[in-house]
């Protein structure tokens, strides 16, 4: 009797799995529709929006390259499968290898009639565990994740103890025994929110043309005992800009740096007075607004 079941449970967990495999092909669907049959000139293809979550520890960020696996490129590979086409992704950060997000934005432009929940199960399906669409949605015409997008949240998150803590170490910067003083940082955080030239915090290797952005808040907090998160508002930021931010703000939390000189390291506009660049590890992109 025992053994009957267990062959039965063993059928159900598969007949599932394959159910799951298929979603995007099973689910109900409109018909499929030619290119310009809805008229002359006027295109039938959907624009749509995914939320992605994921684990950064073993990607190579999110822009597809040669050297290794991109979320970009799990994203159109799979999506190229559901379709049976090429489909070209946009993202709205171009987060670095090691960064985590619990909110990416990506949007691309389809003519393939799979429903939008269709999309969403049957791109997990299908891509690997580190990579998760948390919803899918279709939306107007000339949505563009990148440029429609209004501002950006990440959060930075540091871990202080002295004991290493292995279940969350591609997630913290592990800062262990430092004693920074918060209220430092704090103090250095509140001066850095405006609009100004932020070439101090960008990498040697960032390719904006301007590097005037806005900093809409820096927030220092502590969730727990031994943990520090920073989290940093903006419209848009330079390359390793965030990171470089954090690198500052724990050397003023080190008694290097006067929270006092952090707006006149912004002025300097001089990379070499900046801090450090934080690893990318304790980075998590948690949020695109539009």
């Amino acid at each position: 009797m025992r053994s009957g079941k267990a062959a039965l449970s063993r059928r159900s967990l598969l007949a599932q799995g394959e159910k799951e495999r298929s979603s995007f092909e099973l689910w109900p669907s409109r018909p499929s529709r030619l290119r310009g049959s809805i008229g002359p000139g006027v295109s039938d293809a959907r624009t749509i929006k995914l939320v992605l979550e994921y684990d950064g520890t073993d990607l190579c960020g999110w822009q597809r390259q040669d050297n290794g696996p991109t979320v970009q490129q799990h994203i159109e590979d799979v999506l190229a499968q559901m379709t049976g086409g090429p489909v070209a992704v946009v993202g709205a950060s171009r987060t670095d290898a090691g960064v985590h997000a619990l909110g990416q934005v990506a949007s691309f432009a389809t003519e393939a009639a799979i429903p939008v929940d269709g999309f969403r199960m049957g791109m997990n399906s299908l891509l690997p565990p580190a990579v998760a669409v948390v919803s899918a949605e279709e939306v107007a015409d000339g949505f563009h994740a990148r440029f429609s997008a209004r501002g950006k949240r990440y959060r930075y998150s540091i871990l202080t103890r002295s004991s290493r803590a292995p279940l969350v170490r591609h997630q913290v910067w592990h800062k262990g025994g430092a004693r920074l003083d918060v209220n430092a940082m704090r103090a250095a955080a509140a001066v850095l929110p405006g609009e100004r030239d932020w070439s101090a915090f960008r990498a040697a290797g960032c390719t904006a043309k301007t590097a005037t952005r806005r900093i809409d808040a820096v927030e220092v907090g502590e969730p727990e005992p031994y943990r520090i998160d920073i989290e940093v508002r903006g419209n848009a930021f330079l390359r390793n800009m965030v990171r470089i931010l954090v690198g500052t703000l724990v050397e003023v939390g080190l008694g290097r740096i006067a929270p006092g000189q952090v707006s006149e390291i912004v002025d300097s506009r001089d990379r070499t007075r900046a801090g450090p660049t934080a690893p990318a590890h304790g980075l998590t992109l948690v949020e695109v607004m539009y």
